[in-house]
């Protein structure tokens, strides 16, 4: 026991006296003083020795145990005069408090979809997620878009293959999901969408939120409440709300929702090319023909959806005028949110 306490010594010391830093140096303290080391491994069987030898172990386990530790503070400093001094080459005082780095933010796109899903969360919608790749039957044939319809040419679509394409809007969700599960629905569908254009308002990717809410009975007053609950939770709820129709090919009767301008309050301005009213989203109850395509029969299933940009809503609450500012990377702008 004794021949192997002088081993371990000579080995931790040659193994100090060798270490390049200082995460080495802490290493080979736990290796040898720690709970489970090796020293203290031999100590456990002190037990063992005939009586007359103990004494003499522990009292060279104690002296080993003096000279690791001395020889590792030694190390240590050593290693720490030498770091000191490579930065003070490098002109750096090692003295000083360091610099604490910024704290991340969440990106405003990324705030707003959180922020427009806890809304819907709190009127029970679920959310669920599809492929940005799609097949033209989800992205548009089962959404009464079949291959002549005109509402193709305003997609503007990035097509992979003749099937296959780049979703234009996350509304191949309402498809995917009915396909899968009966009514009633209640659904949101967050994700990017993809459509060749590009300017101050729009950008080739982009993201939006899909809504759909399927059963029985379900009228076009609880569409515009639900609607109308979700403008005022995110805009405020002195916001005016007006839905004004308009067509959209898997929806009938179809809406635009418009919000009272919340630059001008109304007045008039720039921003809301000077009538007080911003659209927000489209919608509308869902086309029994889109029924019949998912296997529902639309004699007993009635039903809304909705779809809005992320960034037109990011854009509104705070101000921005410039789509363009959310793919910039200026950290001067990401910081303000």
């Amino acid at each position: 026991m004794l021949e192997q306490l002088k081993e371990l010594k000579d080995q931790a010391l040659a193994e100090v006296a060798a270490a390049a830093s200082e995460q080495a140096l802490e290493q080979l303290g736990t290796r040898y003083l720690g709970r489970k080391g090796m020293l203290t491994g031999l100590l456990r069987k002190t037990g063992t020795l005939p009586p007359e030898d103990r004494p003499a172990f522990g009292q060279m386990a104690n002296q080993v145990k003096k000279e690791l530790e001395a020889a590792l503070e030694q190390a240590a400093g050593g290693l720490g005069a030498k770091s000191r001094a490579v930065a003070a080459r490098a002109g750096v005082d090692a003295t000083l408090p360091g610099i604490r780095p910024r704290r991340g933010r969440l990106h405003p796109i990324t705030q707003t979809e959180r922020l427009i899903l806890e809304v819907f969360g709190r009127m029970g919608f679920q959310v669920v997620e599809t492929p940005e790749v799609e097949l033209d039957w989800y992205c548009f044939e089962a959404l009464n878009m079949p291959p002549d319809h005109p509402a193709r040419d305003m997609q503007d679509t990035f097509y992979i293959s003749d099937q296959v394409v780049l979703r234009t809007h996350t509304s191949s969700a309402q498809i995917r999901t009915m396909e899968k599960h009966k009514p009633p629905l209640r659904i949101v569908c967050p994700g990017k969408a993809f459509r060749r254009d590009s300017d101050a308002t729009h950008t080739p990717m982009f993201h939006q939120v899909e809504g759909l809410m399927v059963g029985e009975d379900i009228s076009f007053a609880e569409y515009k409440g639900v609607l109308i609950n979700f403008v005022h939770q995110v805009f405020g709820p002195e916001v005016p709300v007006r839905f004004r129709p308009s067509f959209f090919p898997f929806t009938e009767p179809s809406a635009e929702v418009d919000i009272g301008c919340v630059v001008c309050g109304g007045e008039g301005c720039r921003v809301c090319s000077h009538t007080g009213w911003l659209e927000i989203l489209g919608s509308g109850m869902v086309d029994p023909n889109v029924y019949s395509n998912v296997g529902y029969d639309p004699d007993k299933v009635t039903g809304f959806a909705f779809g809005m940009g992320i960034e037109r809503i990011a854009m509104l609450r705070w101000g921005i005028d410039d789509l363009r500012m959310f793919y910039d990377n200026d950290l001067r702008f990401i910081r303000q949110f």
